[in-house]
């Protein structure tokens, strides 16, 4: 009698829930720790989408509405999420290694420690977005708006600036060698040392704060 009143019991518990992989995209939809490699999702309505952990490599998410989604530890490497909506979305520790992020918006979102590794963010808006501890080697900001952004503890090695907007962008601690700031308006620019210039490129068209000087070796040969 005992071990049926513990099945009875058992049978009563409430059942946790479990991402649904199966489901259509949504907003909404959970996808936590689902393989969703090489979908197509351009144009799809993932508001608030769960997707932590989530394997999306070479996924397309052109121009999809992700505002407010948690993709907070997935693999988006070689996705295509240009022109999409990451307004306030969450990528911490994502994995973007060569993901097309041209033109998207990630105005507020949280990338911190993202993984963005010759990623695409040509003409991106992440403005205010916190990309603190993030890894942007070789990758390219060319004309994107990181107004407001946190690049504190960075990695910047020969990331692509010109023609991006850095009006009051943290660069605090972030190594910045061979960073390329040829052409940027850094003149508003916050926590930038001397050090950091000198390991750094820009030439005589690069506006710097008060107090600091070119980097001995500006212009840097093109590589």
């Amino acid at each position: 009698m005992r071990s049926n009143a513990l099945i009875v019991i058992f049978c009563l518990l409430p059942v946790a829930a479990h991402a649904a992989c199966k489901d259509a995209p949504k907003a909404g939809v959970d996808w936590n720790g689902c393989e969703k490699q090489r979908v197509m999702l351009g144009k799809a309505d993932l508001r608030g989408a769960k997707m932590t952990g989530a394997d999306l490599e070479g996924t397309d998410l052109a121009s999809a509405n992700l505002t407010g989604a948690d993709l907070s530890g997935a693999s988006i490497e070689r996705a295509r999420v240009s022109g999409a909506d990451l307004s306030g979305a969450k990528l911490v520790e994502v994995n973007a290694y060569r993901t097309n992020f041209g033109g998207a918006k990630l105005v507020g979102a949280n990338l911190t420690k993202a993984e963005m590794i010759r990623a695409n963010l040509k003409g991106a808006d992440l403005t205010n977005a916190n990309l603190e501890k993030a890894e942007f080697p070789r990758a390219t900001l060319e004309g994107a708006s990181l107004k407001g952004a946190n690049l504190t503890g960075s990695e910047l090695a020969r990331t692509i600036f010109a023609k991006a907007r850095v009006e009051g962008t943290k660069f605090t601690n972030a190594r910045m060698f061979r960073t390329r700031l040829e052409g940027v308006d850094l003149s508003s620019a916050q926590g930038l040392t001397q050090p950091q210039l000198d390991s750094a490129c820009g030439d005589s068209r690069t506006k710097l704060p008060a107090g600091l000087k070119p980097g001995p070796a500006w212009p840097c040969a093109q590589e």
